[in-house]
This record gives C-alpha cells, sequence and structure tokens, in this order.
C-alpha cells in the first residue's frame, strides 16, 4: 500500500529555506559575475558565472526536493554545507563574511540531522514513498 507523504516537519522546512537562499545568493553571484566580465578575463568569467548559476539552480532544485521529502537531496545539501563550513574556516580573518557562512551551514547540518528530518527522508526500499492514490 503506498504511502503518503507526511506534513514537513519544521527541521525539514528552516533547511529548505536556507538552502533555498543559498541557491539564490548563488543564482545572484553567476549574474553579478556575468555583467562585470572584462575581455581579458573572458574564459574565467564565463566559466566562473557557468558554474555559480549551475550550483545555485541545483540548491534551488534540492531545496524544493527536500520539500517534497526526497531523500535523494540530502547528499549535495550536506556537501554543501561541510563546504561552506570549510570556506568559513578560511575567510576567518572577515568575520562579516565567515560568521554567516559558517552559522547557516551549522543550522542547515542540525536541521537535516534532527529526528524529524531524518524520519521523513528515510529510504523507502518500496520506492512508494511520496506517491498518491
Amino acid at each position: 500500500m503506498p504511502s503518503t507523504p507526511s506534513a514537513t516537519p519544521f527541521p525539514l522546512r528552516i533547511a529548505a529555506a536556507l538552502v533555498a537562499l543559498q541557491g539564490a545568493v548563488l543564482t545572484v553571484l553567476a549574474v553579478l559575475e556575468i555583467s562585470h566580465v572584462a575581455a581579458e578575463r573572458m574564459a574565467m568569467g564565463v566559466t566562473t558565472s557557468i558554474f555559480f548559476a549551475g550550483y545555485g539552480l541545483g540548491l534551488l532544485a534540492c531545496a524544493w526536493a527536500l520539500l517534497r521529502q526526497h531523500s535523494w537531496a540530502r547528499g549535495p545539501v550536506l556537501l554543501t554545507q561541510l563546504i561552506q563550513l570549510g570556506l568559513a574556516w578560511n575567510l576567518r580573518d572577515f568575520p562579516l563574511v565567515a560568521l554567516p557562512l559558517a552559522v547557516v551551514g551549522i543550522a542547515v547540518i542540525v536541521a537535516m540531522l534532527h529526528p524529524a528530518t531524518r524520519a521523513v527522508l528515510e529510504d523507502d526500499p518500496t520506492g512508494s514513498r511520496g506517491e498518491e492514490d
């Protein structure tokens, strides 16, 4: 018997909102980068813009997937937070940048590891979670 998705727990909604914010920021950075490309660094500017846009749109897709309780989004989201914590550590001499990066990264990790979040994102071996009758 297929099960219907349960209500999205609050920690998962927080994680999805923060991941969507990260995706939006990366997408805005892509637009800003492409709008300031100089001729002498065209290749670097374009590839950086493409990377930021792809990563940002990927995070937006992961945020949407988290709200839909798709377990595949866990890995990319958690990997992004670990990268972000490393980036925050690398930028520790700039606390106005490092602190928000670290706070958001830790908040998403805590929300993703919350028991309610883990319960709704458990792998369903039948593949029927989320299907409606």
